[in-house]
């Protein structure tokens, strides 16, 4: 009888509801179709470099919608996107994690003076290297047992996504060199959240939002007669 409570809890606590089941599948769908064109050897002349741009750009639109669920709920009200914070988080870091191995070890060959060499001398790759870097602590104690542990400084910590991510914008932009207008595009939608994040602004739109929703007028339930 006593166990019964506590299988409740864990069955609540698995339970997903569309939006995070829609997320989490859709996470998933550039890394399959990055296997199903590999296996197909539709990759381009260049596989390799084809599969480090799909998935550094897979990371980096993962994280933007990450950085994009608080804004959702302040200005619209859209609390489910709250839940979405984290596993858009991290599934945005495997990605990197993806990126970076494509990058050590299949391009480079794990040839580790060419690649310090490379880090050093290509200023893009430097800057992703540290973004990687940065998002890393924010990977290991994404959970809720290092939130209990950490405390207020779990906050304070995760609060690097805010240059993690204009980081990886600057990746991209100094990687492109030539037609830079889509990293461009990217960046002005990370400076857009990252300004809606600030308290002022949030507070603001937080206080508009409340003031423009329409108010319910419930009228009072009276007892049927019997």
């Amino acid at each position: 009888m006593g166990a019964a409570p506590a299988i409740d809890r864990i069955r609540l606590d698995i339970r997903l509801t569309p939006l995070q089941i829609l997320t989490h599948a859709g996470a998933w769908v550039p890394f399959f179709v990055l296997l199903w064109d590999a296996s197909r050897d539709q990759l381009t002349a260049n596989p390799i470099l084809e599969a480090t741009r799909r998935t550094g750009l897979a990371a980096l639109v993962l994280l933007i919608l990450s950085l994009a669920c608080t804004p959702l709920n302040v200005l619209f009200g859209f609390r489910q996107a709250i839940k979405l914070r984290r596993p858009l988080g991290v599934y945005g870091l495997l990605y990197v994690g993806v990126h970076l191995f494509i990058f050590v070890v299949l391009d480079y060959g794990l040839d580790a003076g060419l690649i310090r060499d490379t880090i050093i001398e290509q200023r893009f790759v430097l800057v992703g290297f540290a973004a990687f870097v940065l998002l890393l602590p924010l990977g290991i104690t994404s959970t809720k047992g290092w939130m209990k542990r950490l405390g207020r400084k779990w906050s304070l910590l995760h609060r690097l996504v805010y240059i993690a991510v204009p980081l990886g914008v600057v990746h991209y932009l100094w990687l492109v060199k030539a037609d830079i207008r889509v990293p461009l595009q990217y960046g002005a939608v990370v400076a857009l959240l990252l300004f809606l994040r600030i308290p002022h602004v949030r507070r603001f739109f937080a206080n508009l939002r409340y003031r423009l929703a329409p108010r319910l007028v419930m009228s009072p339930i009276r007892p049927a007669n019997r």
